[in-house]
C-alpha cells in the first residue's frame, strides 16, 4: 500500500467527529464563562429606577390631581404609565410602605380625556413603543441554561465525550490505545538499520495485510502475533513504528502499563475495548510496548491467586486466542524480559513468531551510524567504516547517542562540520566516562594509577590472542582513577578458555604492577577482583571449566517472576562441593595472578617505559602503545623508575571505584 493511500473513511471520520468535539467543547466553555461575567456585570450596572413603586390606579389619580408628577412615559398597547414625582411619596399598601420619586401604575383605557388631564397639569408625556423585552427573559433563565449546559458538559465528560476522545470516571474501562495518524512524522524500514532479519520478518507480515491473496492461496494463514525480544536500545519499538510508516492500515500503540489501573476490572475491560477497536479497523495493527508489565507468569507470587494482573492476561490470551484468522487484526508486542512471560502468551496461535533483536554487528553498527548521520554534516576525515569497528558491544541508541554528542562537541567548537576527533572524543566519553580534569589527586596517586594501567596494557600486550588495548588513560573518568579500553579485532560470541584465562591476567595485571613496583597494593585493584571473581565463578559453576569438578552446573537460581530478577540462589550440591568450589576459584584466581606477575617480571623494563609515558602524555593510544613496545620514541619521555620496595605510596581512599562501576561500561573497558 502506497503512502499516498487514504486512510480509513471510518477513522477518518471518527477523528473528525473527535476534533468537533474538543472544539466545541472548548468553544462552549469560553461561552459559558462569558455569560457568567455579564451576568456578575450586570448585576453591578446600577438600574435608571432601582426603587420604582407598583401604585394603584386610584393612587395615581390622587397624585395627578394634587399635581405631584414632573413627566411621564406612556408604554403604548400595554398602556403602562411611569411617571415621576416632584419628591417622594410614601406609599402605603396591604403588605408594606415604601417612599419613591419614581411610581408606576396600569392605565385602564388611553383616550383624549386622559391626554387633556396631562396637559392641565403641565405634565410632559414621552409615547414609547412596547419593548420586547427579550433582554429580562434570557436574564431570567440564563441561570436555568447555564446550569443545565453546565450539566451536560460535565457528564458528557464523565462518559469520556463523543466516541471516548476525552477520559472521564465513567472511561477507566475505555482502552487508552493511540492511534498513528498519517500527518505524523512517519518512520519508515528505511530508518532502521542494523536488524535485517527482524525486518524481512515483519515486511512478510505487512505484504499479507497488502496482499492477503498472495500467501491464502497456498494455504497459508496470517500469523496472529508477532513478540519482538531484545536487549534496551536495540529498536524494537522503532521497528513498531516502522511497520506502521509501511503498513498503511490502523496503527494502535499502547504500553503495557496502561492497561492496569487503581480499580479491579479495568485491565480486562480495557483489553476488551482494545480488541473491539480493532476489529472495527481492520485490518490493522496492535502494539504493546513493554508487554512483561502484564505478561508475567501466572501463579505464585506477591500478587496472590486473583491478581489483577492475572485478570488482564487471562483476558489478553482469550481475546488472542478468539481471533479469526480473516480478521486481519495482527498484535505485536515488544520486551527485553521474554523469560518472564507466561507460557501460554509465548506459544503458537497467540504470538506465532518470535523475533530477536540483537545487538548489531559491525555491519548493523555501520548502516546504523548511516542512518543517524544522514542530516549531520561531516567532514572528510570521519570514516563511519571505522567508527563501526571502534564501538563493539554498543546497541542503536547508544550509536544514536554517539552522533548527537558528537554533533554537540563540534557545536561547542564552533565548527561547520563534524571531524571524526568529534566522534572519537564522543566514543570515549561514551565507553569510558566523562574526563574529569578537575579531580585534584596527589603524585603518589598518579604515579600508582600509571603502573597499575601501563600492568593492565602490558599484560593484554604479552598474551597472544587477546584484544589489543585501544586506549588507556590516567585522566580520571566517570568513577575511576585511570581506564584502560580494548577494542577487540573480530565480533566473538563464545569465548574459549585460553581467552578467558587471559583475561582473568589482565584483570589482575594492574595489581601485580603495583605488587612489583611499590611491593604494596591499593584499593584500585577492588573493582578488577571483583569482576575476576565473578569470571571464575561462571567458569567453574556454569561453564563446567573446571578439570576437577567436570562440566556440572551448580548452583540453580530461583527467580521471583513478581520482583523479574533473581533473589536467591539454590545450594544443590553439599557442604564439600562447596569447598571444592570455592578451591578451585581460589585456583583459577591465583593462577591467572601468577601469570601476570611472571609477564611483568620479564618485561619489567617495558612496565616502567609504559608508566613514564603515561605521566607525560596520560593519554595513550593504540599506535603509541606500539611505538613503545618496539622501542621508538614518542616525542620526549623520560622516566627514572624507582627501586622494588624503595617507594611507598600512601593508599588513596578515592582509588577504589564504586561498587557496579562494570555495569556501565562495555566489557571491552578495563578501570583502575
Amino acid at each position: 500500500m502506497s503512502e499516498k493511500q487514504n486512510p480509513d473513511p471510518r477513522e477518518r471520520n471518527k477523528k473528525n467527529d473527535d476534533f468537533q468535539w474538543k472544539k466545541a467543547s472548548k468553544t462552549g466553555l469560553a461561552w459559558i464563562v462569558i455569560l457568567l461575567l455579564a451576568i456578575f456585570f450586570s448585576s453591578l450596572w446600577p438600574d435608571s429606577r432601582p426603587d420604582e413603586i407598583e401604585i394603584d390606579y386610584s393612587v395615581y389619580q390622587r397624585l395627578l390631581e394634587d399635581g405631584k408628577f414632573i413627566s411621564g412615559t406612556v408604554t403604548l398597547k400595554e398602556n403602562i404609565f411611569q411617571g415621576v414625582l416632584k419628591e417622594e411619596e410614601t406609599i402605603t399598601s396591604a403588605k408594606s410602605s415604601k417612599s419613591s420619586r419614581y411610581v408606576r401604575t396600569v392605565l385602564p383605557y388611553l383616550d383624549n380625556t386622559v391626554v387633556e388631564q396631562w396637559n392641565q397639569n403641565n405634565i410632559p408625556i414621552r409615547f414609547v413603543e412596547p419593548s420586547e423585552e427579550w433582554t429580562i427573559v434570557l436574564i431570567n433563565s440564563l441561570q436555568w441554561i447555564i446550569i443545565f449546559g453546565l450539566l451536560i458538559y460535565f457528564v458528557r465528560r464523565m462518559q469520556g465525550g463523543n466516541g471516548g476522545g476525552s477520559r472521564g470516571i465513567f472511561s477507566f474501562g475505555k482502552s487508552k490505545a493511540r492511534m498513528l495518524t498519517e500527518d505524523k512524522a512517519r518512520v519508515t524500514f528505511k530508518d532502521v538499520a542494523g536488524a535485517d532479519e527482524a525486518k524481512l520478518e515483519l515486511e512478510e507480515i505487512i505484504e499479507f495485510l497488502k496482499d492477503p491473496e498472495k500467501f491464502t492461496r497456498l494455504g497459508g494463514k496470517i500469523p496472529k502475533g508477532a513478540l519482538l525480544l531484545g536487549p534496551p536500545g536495540t529498536g524494537k519499538t522503532l521497528l513498531a513504528k516502522a511497520v506502521a510508516g509501511e503498513a498503511g492500515v490502523p496503527f494502535f500503540s499502547m504500553s503495557g502499563a496502561d492497561f492496569v489501573e487503581m480499580f479491579v476490572g479495568v485491565g480486562a475491560s480495557r483489553v476488551r475495548d482494545l480488541f473491539e477497536v480493532g476489529r472495527k479497523h481492520a485490518p490493522c495493527i496492535i502494539f504493546i510496548d513493554e508487554i512483561d508489565a502484564v505478561g508475567r507468569s501466572r501463579g505464585a507470587g506477591l500478587g496472590g491467586g486473583h491478581d489483577e494482573r492475572e485478570q488482564t492476561l487471562n483476558q489478553l490470551l482469550v481475546e488472542m486466542d478468539g481471533f479469526d484468522t480473516q480478521e486481519g487484526v495482527i498484535l505485536i508486542a515488544a520486551t527485553n524480559r521474554p523469560d518472564v512471560l507466561d507460557s501460554a502468551l509465548l506459544r503458537p496461535g497467540r504470538f506465532d513468531r518470535q523475533i530477536v533483536v540483537d545487538r548489531p554487528d559491525v555491519r548493523g553498527r555501520e548502516g546504523i551510524l548511516n542512518v543517524h548521520t544522514r542530516k549531520v554534516p561531516l567532514g572528510d576525515s570521519v570514516n563511519i567504516q571505522a567508527l563501526a569497528k571502534g564501538t563493539p558491544g554498543l546497541s542503536g541508541a547508544d550509536l544514536a547517542n554517539l552522533v548527537n554528542e558528537a554533533a554537540l562537541l563540534a557545536a561547542r567548537k564552533n565548527k561547520s562540520k563534524v571531524d571524526m576527533a568529534d566522534f572519537e572524543e564522543a566514543k570515549d566519553k561514551i565507553m569510558m566516562g566523562m574526563e574529569r580534569k578537575s579531580m585534584l589527586i596527589t603524585e603518589d596517586e598518579k604515579k600508582t594509577t600509571a603502573y597499575h594501567e601501563s600492568g593492565h596494557v602490558l599484560v593484554a600486550r604479552m598474551i597472544p590472542g587477546s584484544d589489543p588495548v585501544h586506549k588507556v588513560t590516567i585522566i580520571p573518568r566517570g568513577r575511576a582513577l585511570g581506564v584502560t579500553a580494548y577494542l577487540p579485532l573480530d565480533e566473538k560470541h563464545t569465548y574459549a578458555k585460553d581467552y578467558l584465562e587471559g583475561r582473568l591476567a589482565q584483570l589482575l595485571g594492574g595489581r601485580a604492577a603495583e605488587k612489583l613496583v611499590y611491593n604494596s597494593y591499593t584499593t584500585g585493584a577492588g573493582n578488577d577482583i571483583e569482576r575476576a571473581t565473578e569470571m571464575a565463578r561462571k567458569m567453574v559453576c556454569e561453564w563446567g571449566m573446571s578439570e576437577k569438578l567436570g562440566p556440572i552446573a551448580f548452583g540453580q537460581k530461583d527467580q521471583e517472576i513478581f520482583l523479574g530478577r533473581e533473589i536467591s540462589q539454590h545450594r544443590d550440591y553439599s557442604e564439600k562441593v562447596a569447598q571444592e568450589i570455592d578451591a578451585e576459584i581460589s585456583s583459577i584466581v591465583r593462577t591467572a595472578e601468577e601469570l601476570a606477575l611472571r609477564l611483568l617480571s620479564e618485561n619489567i623494563d617495558m612496565l616502567h617505559k609504559l608508566a613514564g609515558a603515561l605521566l607525560v602524555h596520560e593519554i595513550l593510544d593504540g599506535e603509541q602503545i606500539e611505538r613503545i613496545m618496539k622501542g621508538l620514541e614518542i616525542e620526549n619521555v623520560a622516566f627514572s623508575s624507582p627501586q622494588n620496595g624503595s617507594e611507598k605510596v600512601v593508599e588513596p581512599e578515592v582509588a577504589q571505584p564504586e561498587a557496579g562501576i562494570e555495569e556501565s561500561v562495555p566489557d571491552s573497558v578495563q578501570e583502575k
